[in-house]
C-alpha cells in the first residue's frame, strides 16, 4: 500500500511537471525558442494571481480570469519587446536572450515583491482524499485532471483547428509558412501568450495553499526533464513523460534516499534526461528532421 501511495502521488506530481513543461513545448513549437525563463514565467503568473486575489481582495471567480488575461498580455509584451526582431537569428542568440530574460524577471520580482515569501491563495481544498491507506492531496488530484484536459485540448488544437495547423506549419519552417501566407509573427506572439497562460495555471496547481517567492522558479528546472523526455514538439507525449518522471522521482525519494542519505530523487530525473538525449536527442515523441542534399 505504501508503494501504491508513492506511485500515485508521484504520477500526480509528474503531471504537474508536465503542465509546466507545456509552456516549453508551446513556445518552442511556434518560435523555435527554448525558453530557459519558463520557471520565471510561473513565478510571474503566481504573483499575478496573488495580486488579483490577495492584494486586490477579489473573489476567485474574478481574480483568476483577471490573472490569466494579465498573463497573456505579459507574454505578448515579452514577445514584442525581446523576440519580434530576432527572427532568423541563431539558436545560440535566442538561448542567450532567454537567459538574460530569466535574470531580468528575477530582478523585477525582487524589486516589486521583495525576497520574502507571500501566502498563495487557497484555490483547491486542503483536505486530502483518503481511500483506505491511500492519501492523495486534492491539489495534486485536481491538478492532474487539469493537466490531462489541457494536454488533450492542446493536442486537438494543434491538429484540428485552423490556427493550430498554422502554428504547426510555423513550427516546421518559418520561411515555408510565410510563403503560404501564414503570419509567423502572430503565431509566435500567440504561442508566448498561451505559454504564459499555461505557466499561470501551473502556478495555481503547484502553489495552492503554499508560499510564493522568487525561488519558486526552480519548478521550471524540474519540468525540464519532462519536456526533453517527451520531445519539444509533442503535447500528448508530455503526459506520459510526466508520469514516468514523477513515479521514478517518487520511488527514488522513498526507497533510495534513505539508503544514501538523500538527493537521489532530485538527481535521477536529470540523469534520465541526459540518457535520453544521448540515445534519442529528439525525445520519445519529438519530430525527426530529414534533410536531403
Amino acid at each position: 500500500m505504501y508503494f501504491l501511495n508513492y506511485v500515485i502521488n508521484g504520477a500526480l506530481v509528474g503531471l504537474v511537471y508536465a503542465l509546466i513543461a507545456m509552456g516549453f513545448v508551446v513556445i518552442y513549437r511556434a518560435s523555435k525558442v527554448f525558453n530557459l525563463a519558463q520557471g520565471e514565467l510561473v513565478v510571474i503568473g503566481g504573483f499575478l494571481v496573488w495580486w488579483a486575489v490577495v492584494d486586490l481582495s477579489l473573489p476567485l471567480a474574478i481574480g483568476l480570469p483577471l490573472a490569466f488575461i494579465c498573463a497573456a498580455a505579459f507574454g505578448l509584451a515579452i514577445e514584442r519587446i525581446f523576440f519580434a526582431r530576432m527572427a532568423g537569428e541563431s539558436v545560440f542568440a535566442m538561448v542567450m536572450v532567454t537567459i538574460g530574460l530569466m535574470i531580468l524577471l528575477r530582478g523585477v520580482v525582487l524589486i516589486i515583491f521583495g525576497p520574502q515569501a507571500h501566502p498563495f491563495p487557497i484555490v483547491f481544498p486542503l483536505t486530502p482524499v483518503i481511500i483506505g491507506d491511500l492519501l492523495i492531496p486534492k491539489s495534486l488530484l485536481y491538478g492532474g485532471g487539469l493537466t490531462v484536459l489541457a494536454g488533450c485540448g492542446l493536442a486537438w488544437f494543434f491538429s484540428r483547428t485552423r490556427l493550430g495547423l498554422r502554428m504547426t506549419a510555423v513550427a516546421e519552417d518559418h520561411q515555408v509558412a510565410m510563403s503560404l501566407g501564414i503570419s509567423v509573427r502572430w503565431s509566435v506572439a500567440f504561442a508566448w501568450m498561451l505559454g504564459s497562460v499555461l505557466s499561470t495555471l501551473g502556478a495555481i496547481v503547484f502553489l495552492s495553499g503554499k508560499s510564493l517567492s522568487f525561488m519558486t522558479s526552480e519548478i521550471g528546472l524540474l519540468a525540464l526533464p519532462v519536456a526533453l523526455l517527451a520531445g519539444l514538439e509533442s503535447i500528448a507525449g508530455l503526459l506520459l513523460a510526466g508520469v514516468i518522471i514523477g513515479v521514478v522521482q517518487g520511488l527514488a525519494t522513498a526507497y533510495l534516499d534513505p539508503l544514501v542519505g538523500g538527493s537521489v530523487g532530485a538527481v535521477l530525473p536529470f540523469f534520465i534526461m541526459l540518457l535520453i538525449l544521448l540515445v534519442r536527442p529528439t525525445g520519445m515523441f519529438g519530430w525527426k528532421t530529414i534533410e536531403r542534399v
